[in-house]
């Protein structure tokens, strides 16, 4: 994969609920996982931090996924 394949692709951090096999959380982010934390609104940031305050108790790890 050249360098410009590379900047078009665009990743999700997702974090899948441990209870609800329907339900997950997903916020945009860089191959490695990284949030923009200043690019998300209020109600995103709040549930981006609750969902990883809660891995293990009600969210799974999450995994990177192309999107």
């Amino acid at each position: 994969m050249n360098t410009q394949e590379h900047r078009q692709l665009s990743y999700v951090l997702r974090f899948e609920s441990l209870f609800d096999g329907g339900r997950a959380l997903a916020f945009e982010c860089d191959a490695g996982g990284h949030v923009d934390l200043d690019s998300l609104s209020e109600r995103a940031k709040l549930n981006y931090l609750y969902a990883r305050t809660v891995i293990g108790r009600d969210y799974a790890v999450p995994r990177v996924e192309l999107h």
